[in-house]
């Protein structure tokens, strides 16, 4: 099976410091569940994910679901109740908010059974700037897992890598809109760019939140090698990557919190009371953070959901 994620290698490698970072506690993000190296030391789900601690795991934790074993599938949905959403079925709901946007159906493409066929037309918007409040339209997955909603880089039931054209995710559509409204690079990046602040995701699991943080990097790879025939620079990278490890996050999304956030006092005390093979020190207990791009300034999850 092709692999669908190198992180030792152009992109990911370039940002990976980037990619781990947690912008709510300054650290990493981190594993959120027990691990085992490949020596078979036991890491506990407070381990901060680091590039070391990457290579000591080994690549095969950080690759999509559909490229795990059956058997590694079923332990996942036993032990972490992680659910598996087939690419049409993201495809039919994506398809049911922007007909509520747009006031019409068959905007992007047309259902066929398990499959679609994209629209050839390019998308028509009633008034001139209507693709830029598109583009702008702020839209969150919860729960994300890897983020199969917002990007569709390869099919979740087959492994196959989706053609642009036919791709069905929230960025996806986004991105198809700006390539079709923009005939320059410093439009097409400008737009690129606020098309991914525009986008949110939570997750819990750590490994789970990379892969996510990972797809979203080599959709913006994968644009701006079909559109420009180059790939993005190092400084491009970066920029795009600040942005997802701000705008795809760890969180209990029940809490609002930290995963495993524990009162400063409680840290204190149990600051030696760590799991088998982990030696870092529980995170605080903390609400985590967004950031509101068009202001320019961080937001708890917490009061933009109660609405202060």
């Amino acid at each position: 099976m092709k692999t669908l994620i190198d992180i030792n290698n152009y992109p990911v490698s370039v940002v990976l410091k980037t990619l781990v970072k947690d912008k709510t506690t300054g650290q990493n993000i981190i594993l959120a569940t027990t691990a085992r190296t490949r020596r078979g030391r036991i890491l506990g789900k407070t381990k901060q994910i680091t590039e070391e601690l990457l290579q000591s795991i080994g690549a095969d934790l950080i690759q999509p679901r559909v490229a795990k074993s059956l058997e590694k599938q079923a332990e996942r949905t036993r032990e972490k109740a992680e659910v598996f959403t087939p690419s049409w079925i993201c495809n039919k709901m994506n398809n049911h908010c922007d007909a509520e946007w747009f006031g019409r159906e068959n905007v992007f493409n047309t259902e066929d059974g398990q499959s679609w066929k994209p629209t050839s037309k390019p998308i028509k918007f009633e008034n001139e700037n209507d693709w830029q409040k598109y583009v702008d339209s702020k839209r969150l997955e919860i729960t994300c897992g890897e983020a199969p909603y917002v990007v569709s880089r390869y099919d979740t039931t087959t492994a196959e890598i989706i053609p642009i054209k036919k791709r069905i995710g929230i960025l996806d559509r986004k991105l198809r809109v700006v390539n079709e409204n923009t005939d320059n690079k410093k439009d097409w990046l400008k737009w690129t760019y606020r098309a991914f602040q525009s986008v949110y995701g939570y997750e819990f699991q750590g490994d789970n939140l990379l892969i996510a943080r990972i797809n979203l990097l080599i959709t913006f790879v994968d644009y701006m090698q079909d559109r420009w025939a180059r790939n993005p620079t190092e400084s491009e990278l970066q920029k795009v990557a600040n942005i997802i490890a701000w705008n795809i996050w760890q969180m209990d999304g029940i809490t609002g919190k930290v995963p495993f956030g524990k009162p400063k006092e409680e840290r204190t005390l149990n600051m030696f009371d760590f799991t088998v093979g982990d030696n870092d020190s529980e995170p605080e207990e903390m609400d985590c953070k967004i950031f509101d791009w068009t202001r320019r300034r961080s937001y708890t999850y917490r009061s933009i959901k109660e609405g202060r």
